[in-house]
């Protein structure tokens, strides 16, 4: 797999499924080599198989985002495995919805541990790293740029009635992407957010009236899906007409991973086909 990402090592978390398998098969498709993780084993070494299968290099890490050690057990992984580490995507995540004088503190701290905080330590993780590699590609007067993605949800950039804990999260998840273009901006690293509207996905099923649709999340059944009868109606809600694809909104990542981002840094790009978040 020759392409723009040739021999750059990417992280991409939650990628056993829906955007985040997109993603990885993006960049691999594009060259890099991918620490495919999910939370469950069998569809992160299935991603890493097709990813192999085409030619590309891949390692299969399972595992909760939200976990302490997540963050340096996974850096660690990339970096025994491949040697290097060029871009992160933080994508790992799910909802757990409530109005919030029914939400309590577990649906709470769950969903900020998940998009807020296991981002933050992966990224804590990657600093050594990123300050060493800068540091002596500037000795060496070179210029080299790494790249993280943080993604996001039009409900961080404008909020979402039944999720307050998931709005907190994503918004903070832009705090975070702002912070970060601000610190590591010395070291060449540009950090962006995508924040996601309407994407096809588990999530974002239309489940018909009177049934459900669950995933088990640490032990956790999670009710996923969207009532038929609250979905949105993509010619009126969604100026394009439709739900994107996975493969669409990995395309909206990509552009951020590209070398023609390299002058991009603490943007937000708003992937929802016309939707905005405001």
């Amino acid at each position: 797999m020759k392409g723009t990402l040739e021999a750059k090592v990417a992280i991409v978390t939650g990628a056993g499924r829906g955007i985040g398998r997109a993603v990885a098969l993006k960049l691999a498709g594009a060259g890099a080599a991918v620490l495919v993780n999910d939370l469950d084993e069998p569809p992160a070494r299935e991603v890493a198989a097709q990813i192999e299968a085409a030619g590309g290099r891949a390692f299969a890490l399972a595992g909760d985002a939200a976990a302490p050690d997540f963050g340096t057990r996974t850096v660690a992984a990339a970096l025994e495995h491949f040697g290097a580490l060029d871009v992160i995507v933080n994508n790992a995540g799910y909802t757990w919805d409530n109005v919030i004088q029914k939400m309590s503190d577990e649906q709470w701290e769950a969903i900020l541990a998940c998009h807020l905080t296991a981002p933050f330590r992966l990224l804590r993780a990657a600093q050594p790293y990123f300050r060493e590699r800068s540091r002596a590609e500037a000795a060496e007067g070179r210029e080299v740029f790494r790249k993280v993605v943080n993604v996001s949800s039009v409900s961080g950039t404008g909020g979402n009635a039944g999720q307050a804990n998931y709005s907190a999260a994503k918004a903070g998840v832009i705090g975070l992407t702002k912070a970060l273009a601000k610190e590591w901006g010395p070291m060449k690293v540009n950090v962006n957010c995508v924040a996601f509207g309407a994407i096809e996905t588990r999530l974002t099923q239309r489940v018909p009236a009177g049934e459900r649709a669950v995933v088990q999340i640490q032990g956790r059944e999670i009710r996923v899906g969207i009532p038929a009868e609250r979905a949105l109606a993509p010619g009126r809600d969604i100026p394009l007409g439709r739900l994107g694809t996975p493969e669409e909104a990995a395309g909206a990542i990509y552009l951020f991973c590209l070398p023609e981002s390299d002058y991009l840094s603490g943007q937000t790009l708003i992937c929802g086909g016309g939707r905005g978040g405001f």
